[in-house]
């Protein structure tokens, strides 16, 4: 290879890798400030019938959706390349890992991201968290629990025959082309999630506004670093088109599971020369730190750490709940919720119904067993 053409490379990966670390801590920053938080948000809803941090997340996911929906149709990016376009649909692993991954995440105090962005507020619980959820992603990934994903849920699977992403069903049924149909049903569901938003006129202050707008703003941006920054036509040594420095090879998108183990992965391999800091990689110091700036600045960093031990032992099933039930359903409340539901799949649906159900189920389950101990 050419030296200007290797250092060309070199530079494109670097700036994706930096955009990235970017986004993650305005992320970060964004999450602390606004106690954005999926497991808080159904919690809120449950018992209180406070829908304030529902409608962040519906207002974020407008954003995602309607983003994701226009880069479509300009053909910026294309849906058939990213990580979710799976020729089957394997809805046992999606369905089982995400009533896992949902039980996992109320028993844990909060899903990957917000354990991460309380352990940049000081949280050494949170650490305790996504220390085991690394180990059991990683061995749901290449260990024993990974036989049982890999030989009994995975095989599991059901054909679609117009496709993973919703606008390729509609397209079929209207003919029209595909970008449109994306394009169609990203303004529908929009419409729908915004309609919700706008049901509370209390709801726009700014930092309900900085949740819906920064999660969602950060979550089409990080699209834009993956597929359009990142994307090589004609790589100068295999000429193939590729994804510059995503572990999958396809386009990704906000995730942490993976990513969180993938760390674990290089810290331990990384002599051999075979890991690289990975595009999911990137965003896993940019939240720690951006919600640590987020926190100084609020002047609410604080240690916290156990006191019970009960406390201790629901938090490490939480976390191992959590690892392997996010790696069976290819996601987080993140890189299925937020960033698969952008993309309007059929796979992201269904874990992240099944995902809402199992922490539905453990939270009124834990609020039934505080009211016996009353």
């Amino acid at each position: 290879m050419p030296d200007n053409a290797l250092q060309a490379l070199q530079s494109q990966t670097t700036t994706v890798l930096w955009l990235t670390f970017a986004l993650s801590f305005v992320l970060g920053w964004s999450v602390q400030r606004s106690h954005f938080c999926t497991m808080g948000a159904l919690s809120d809803w449950l018992f209180m019938r406070d829908g304030t941090r529902l409608r962040q997340w519906a207002l974020a996911l407008v954003v995602g959706v309607l983003g994701f929906g226009l880069l479509s149709q300009q053909q910026w990016i294309s849906p058939s390349q990213t990580i979710y376009a799976v020729p089957r649909f394997p809805w046992l692993s999606f369905l089982l890992g995400g009533l896992t991954f949902g039980v996992g995440m109320v028993l844990a105090s909060g899903c990957p991201t917000k354990n991460l962005t309380r352990l940049g507020g000081g949280s050494l619980k949170a650490l305790v968290v996504l220390v085991v959820m690394v180990l059991t992603a990683l061995a749901t990934m290449r260990g024993l629990p990974g036989l049982v994903r890999v030989h009994v849920m995975d095989p599991i699977t059901a054909g679609l025959e117009s496709g993973p992403f919703i606008g390729q069903a509609l397209s079929a049924q209207t003919g029209w082309s595909e970008s449109s149909g994306m394009l169609v049903v990203s303004v529908l569901a929009a419409l729908v999630l915004l309609l919700f938003v706008l049901r509370d006129r209390h709801f726009f202050g700014s930092h309900n506004l900085l949740a819906g707008l920064g999660v969602g703003g950060v979550l089409v941006a990080s699209w834009m670093v993956s597929g359009v920054v990142g994307f090589l036509p004609e790589h100068p040594q295999t000429l193939e088109s590729v994804f510059l420095t995503t572990a999958s090879g396809r386009m990704e998108g906000l995730s942490f599971t993976g990513p969180l183990a993938q760390w674990l992965d290089a810290f331990m391999y990384t002599a051999d020369g075979t890991r690289r800091i990975t595009f999911g990689m990137a965003l896993v110091p940019g939240v720690v730190l951006g919600s640590a700036f987020a926190a100084w600045r609020q002047g609410s960093f604080r240690w916290e750490g156990f006191t019970q031990t009960d406390d201790l032992a629901r938090h490490l099933a939480g976390g191992a709940l959590m690892g392997f039930g996010g790696v069976c359903a290819m996601g987080c409340t993140f890189g299925q919720g937020l960033t698969g539901l952008s993309t309007l799949n059929w796979g992201s649906l269904l874990a992240v119904f099944a995902m809402v159900a199992g922490a539905t189920g453990m939270l009124r389950l834990q609020w039934w067993l505080a009211q016996r101990h009353e």
